[in-house]
């Protein structure tokens, strides 16, 4: 599967940062992680943390697929609003969610600090009604948030004035938010699982999965097969491959970069993630080399084609869509780039076991919370490996 097309931001910043081999024996392990980008980097790293021993494997060069395509927005809030959460799955499971979304912000702090990763920046988040209609979204979600002891403002069209010098009625106005390099994260958290003993394996295809109560076969294209007590499927979008039930809907997003403004450090209040109402969003952060990052214009396809036909004229049209808020930053795209990303019933991921899978456990972190959702997978995971019980593991499950 193609997950992105273009030029990624990331990649030309970063290049291959490492170089990794591929499997050329067979081998036997205690888990093995399927997938190379930054959700099998994660689990990655909270499986070395705890002196889990494993394999990763991934079939294209590591953190090329669809991680080098995330503009790496770290937010609590997730698609969906907390509200008609709360309709789908409940009060208490919906605030959980959301509480652990802003716990693994934290907790990719943390990381950042373990495995040397300089581009983590605490920002906060403007959530703005792109439209009068949407007013009541807005208050509603903040006297959600606020009583579930969330740091939030409500701020009215003044106040958005004064701060942003934006035209909209209402918006929430958060302070559990920040933004990564996430191919950059990604590398580095498979140097640390390597400093840690563990082995890394890029351009290894999977051919054949054998899940039996006892454990997990794998034969790889190469014709070299690893036993496994436990199967990690962290393969993003291309779970689609590996399962039957119908939990994901795959969309394409736009994204571009400008060029850098070499004298300005702030281009608005606080640097503040920013996102709206309206659907699809627009969604745009600055990043540490002062550019402007945005994306949005999302499409309901999945089709490589129709992606890379529509990059000129979505890049144009972005372009634009940020001259109507900031009309006194002269935008000259970059780079620009389309990619994957999928959504389900109820923003929420899919995490845990499958009963079809025996042995087989899941770190699917879908929406645009892939990267909150992939650190919450780790620790759930990390937890049923090692005989926890952890509750939280119900809020995700494919049964819900």
């Amino acid at each position: 599967m193609d997950l992105h097309t273009g030029l990624p931001f990331w990649l030309i910043k970063n290049g291959l940062a490492y170089n990794y081999s591929s499997l050329k024996k067979d081998r036997k392990t205690q888990v093995v992680i399927l997938g190379g980008g930054i959700t099998g980097a994660i689990q990655a790293y909270f499986l070395a943390k705890a002196g889990i021993d494993f394999i990763l494997l991934e079939k294209r060069s590591i953190g090329l697929g669809s991680t080098s395509a995330s503009t790496a927005l770290l937010q609590y809030q997730i698609d969906e609003p907390l509200s008609s959460l709360i309709e789908k799955v409940g009060e208490s499971n919906a605030v959980r969610a959301y509480e652990l979304c802003a716990e693994s912000i934290e907790t990719i702090k943390s990381i950042s600090k373990d495995i040397g990763h300089d581009n983590y920046q605490v920002h906060p988040t403007l959530f703005y009604a792109s439209y009068k209609k949407d007013i009541a979204l807005i208050e509603k979600e903040y006297e959600l948030h606020k009583s579930s002891g969330f740091d939030v403002e409500l701020w009215d069209q003044k106040k958005i004035k004064k701060h942003f010098d934006l035209d909209f009625p209402v918006a929430l106005y958060s302070r559990h938010s920040a933004q990564i390099d996430a191919y950059k994260f990604c590398h580095q958290c498979m140097q640390y699982a390597i400093n840690k003993g563990q082995q890394i394996y890029d351009r290894t295809e999977v051919v054949d999965i054998k899940h039996k109560k006892e454990g997990v076969k794998i034969e790889t294209s190469g014709g070299y097969t690893i036993q496994a007590e436990w199967l990690i499927y962290a393969t993003g979008y291309e779970v689609v491959d590996f399962i039957s039930k119908d939990i994901v809907d795959l969309n394409s997003t736009w994204a571009i970069v400008s060029e850098q403004f070499d004298d300005i450090k702030e281009f608005w209040y606080e640097n503040a993630l920013i996102w709206e109402t309206k659907e699809p969003y627009l969604y745009m952060r600055t990043t540490s080399d002062h550019r402007i990052m945005l994306g949005g214009r999302d499409e309901n396809t999945n089709n490589p084609q129709r992606r890379q036909e529509a990059l000129k004229e979505k890049s144009k049209k972005l372009a634009k869509d940020f001259a109507k808020l900031f009309p006194q930053y002269e935008f000259i795209p970059e780079f620009s780039w389309a990619g994957t990303f999928g959504s389900t019933k109820d923003g929420l991921p899919y995490i845990g076991k499958y009963i079809n899978k025996p042995q087989g456990l899941f770190a699917l972190g879908f929406g645009g919370n892939g990267i909150t959702f992939s650190t919450i997978a780790g620790e759930l995971l990390r937890d049923i490996i090692l005989g926890k019980e952890n509750d939280d593991v119900k809020i995700f499950a494919f049964d819900r």
